[in-house]
């Protein structure tokens, strides 16, 4: 199971070989099986086969061609509208709408499904890639998948057995990341090492060296305000009414 995390690799080409439909709820099952918050089970896992509807969500997803063509492509939506009925059987107001916790409930519960599934996949030989782009165009989405009220789109995987293999991607030296006792903002000399490693990595590859620091802040100074969730989050019942919008 170690050798599985500390070996992932991104596919975004896929052999043509179905994924199995017990092995696709295997998957499955460990996203449902990894923990959540008061156990309520805030994700659900949606798996799209079909071909017209993966091209469509390739086009919501910024026109990323491996969402369309990957044999399956699962969506991961943060799911309150089971809370909002579970009030309704016991005759309880559903109020978390209000609260912006209720977001990083969410986006929590979500990520830790998300790595259960990756790392299930992983170990039955698939290849898989997250895909944050779905929250590009999420009024798409939910009208594509029929997401009701307090249903959110929050990432996709694309999933298939790999054409061939990849490098992997280089990382960040461990103590950029793993801070003892209190956050350490020093930390210039680490992610100069990385654009080191990232140079080199691409060099291996025949690519043009870039340095990570210079595709990390293009790529936020590009995307200010990244998709439409401002607007269909409150759509989909998010109010977070709690939120100040100028906090003193």
């Amino acid at each position: 199971m170690l050798g599985t995390l500390r070996n992932h690799r991104s596919y975004r080409q896929y052999s043509q070989r179905v994924v199995e439909t017990e092995v696709l709820q295997t998957i499955v099952e460990a996203a449902q099986a990894a923990p959540s918050w008061i156990n309520g089970q805030h994700v659900t896992v949606i798996s799209v086969r079909d071909e017209e509807r993966k091209r469509k969500l390739s086009e919501f997803s910024g026109n990323q061609r491996h969402v369309a063509e990957a044999p399956v492509f699962l969506v991961f939506c943060m799911d309150f509208y089971r809370a909002k009925l579970a009030g309704e059987i016991e005759n309880i107001s559903f109020d978390a709408e209000n609260d912006v916790d209720v977001l990083l409930t969410g986006a929590t519960d979500v990520g830790i499904a998300l790595e259960a599934a990756i790392v299930a996949a992983e170990s039955l030989g698939l290849g898989i890639i997250p895909i944050g782009g779905v929250r590009r165009n999420t009024r798409g989405v939910i009208d594509l998948l029929n997401l009701p009220k307090y249903v959110f789109p929050v990432v996709g995987l694309c999933v298939g057995y790999p054409e061939a293999q990849v490098s992997k991607q280089p990382r960040l030296p461990l103590r950029a990341v793993w801070h003892e006792e209190s956050y350490n903002p020093d930390l210039a000399g680490y992610l100069q090492e990385i654009n080191e490693s990232n140079r080199q990595t691409l060099k291996a590859q025949g690519l043009e060296e870039k340095d990570w620091t210079a595709r990390v802040a293009a790529f936020f100074a590009a995307n200010p305000e990244y998709g439409d969730a401002k607007r269909t989050l409150r759509e989909q019942g998010f109010t977070c009414s709690n939120l100040d919008p100028d906090p003193k």
